[in-house]
């Protein structure tokens, strides 16, 4: 098998010329704002997930890590799993006063469910 190459967003996958190369797009980190700053929301979301309730939490502006570290920071206060998706929080099961008062109490002023 051979190896597969990664394409440019203009969709180069092969040149005729042979000093051609492509250069990959770097992805650009977005500076993380403050936490007084941030405008989060809290909703509960059960959108094709089974059934089965989760809190969602959107709107964080910064850093893929920063988002990570929230995330298992809420994940850690609620006692339950969750994940990091697409930009958005996910804490499992209806979570969303314990998040609250979790973002509230450091810092996340701004803060409200939906």
């Amino acid at each position: 098998m051979s190896k597969k190459r990664s394409s440019d967003k203009n969709g180069f996958v092969f040149s005729t010329d042979p000093g051609f190369r492509f250069e990959p797009e770097e992805t650009e980190q977005s500076e993380t704002l403050p936490s007084d700053k941030q405008l989060l929301r809290i909703k509960l979301d059960t959108k094709q997930r089974g059934g089965k309730a989760v809190t969602l939490i959107t709107g964080f502006i910064g850093s893929s890590d920063d988002l990570e570290k929230l995330g298992k920071q809420l994940k850690n206060f609620c006692g339950t799993g969750g994940s990091v998706k697409d930009g958005e929080a996910l804490v499992q099961g209806d979570q969303r006063d314990k998040v609250l008062q979790w973002l509230l109490k450091n810092g996340y002023g701004r803060s409200k469910k939906v």
